[in-house]
């Protein structure tokens, strides 16, 4: 059980890679706190949050009872990730910013709001949600490119500053994975991202999770600064 006894916050949980991250954490023997804008039992669980990453003061509110009741956090999965997709000339302003509050700023608030405990009790793991996206971009996706760039440098940056205090932070960047973002996709475009990955499938978000699993233990205790492309090798 490689996350034993440590307390690991991940939001975005209520369905797909968040819902199996939390799954595979208490598998591992890891406290979960789920967090979420839709609160829900969630199996594996410990502790349930309703929490929109883009507003600061639950953020805060959530960490600060998570760090009352259990003394400390170990591991933060950034998680929660919207899109909203349109070309350049048609994206309006406000899917631009819905979609950079959520994926952008949600985890620099969550990361922000967790990083001093974390300095002050010796270390800790902040594993950021980017995407393939964000390393090679998407037609049609302005803002969830320049979103999942950002959380590439967040970590970059991130694992510079805290390293030195005993704190790991790392990204994960998934390609097709099967989750409910893909429910509005036809079946022949589907078909066509398969055809595009080396090993013939989507990803299943239990892929993500065990890469999360990973990166949270001690296994990785020299992995930092990482961007770990988890895709089926569809961009070699």
């Amino acid at each position: 059980m490689r996350l034993k006894n440590k307390i690991c916050i991940v939001t975005g949980a209520a369905q797909g890679i968040g819902a199996a991250t939390v799954a595979k954490f208490a598998a591992e023997g890891a406290t979960v706190i789920a967090c979420d804008r839709r609160a829900s039992t969630l199996p594996g669980a410990t502790d349930v949050f309703e929490v929109d990453v883009t507003d600061r003061v639950q953020v805060d509110a959530m960490v600060a009872a998570v760090k009352a009741k259990h003394g400390r956090i170990d591991v933060l999965v950034n998680n929660a990730g919207i899109t909203k997709d349109a070309r350049l000339v048609k994206m309006t302003i406000e899917q631009f910013d819905a979609v950079i509050d959520v994926n952008l700023r949600g985890v620099f608030h969550c990361s922000q709001a967790v990083a001093q405990t974390m300095i002050d009790q010796g270390g800790g793991v902040i594993l950021n949600a980017s995407s393939v996206v964000g390393i090679y971009g998407n037609f049609g996706q302005t803002n969830y490119a320049a979103s999942k760039f950002g959380v590439i440098g967040f970590t970059k940056t991130w694992s510079r500053e805290l390293g030195p205090t005993g704190v790991r932070v790392n990204a994960v960047a998934p390609g097709f994975v099967e989750t409910p973002i893909l429910n509005t996709i036809p079946d022949k475009v589907l078909q066509h991202m398969r055809e595009q990955v080396p090993l013939h499938r989507l990803g299943k978000p239990e892929d993500i999770a065990n890469v999360y699993a990973f990166l949270a233990s001690d296994e990785a205790g020299y992995i930092n600064g990482a961007v770990i492309e988890v895709s089926g090798g569809m961009t070699v």
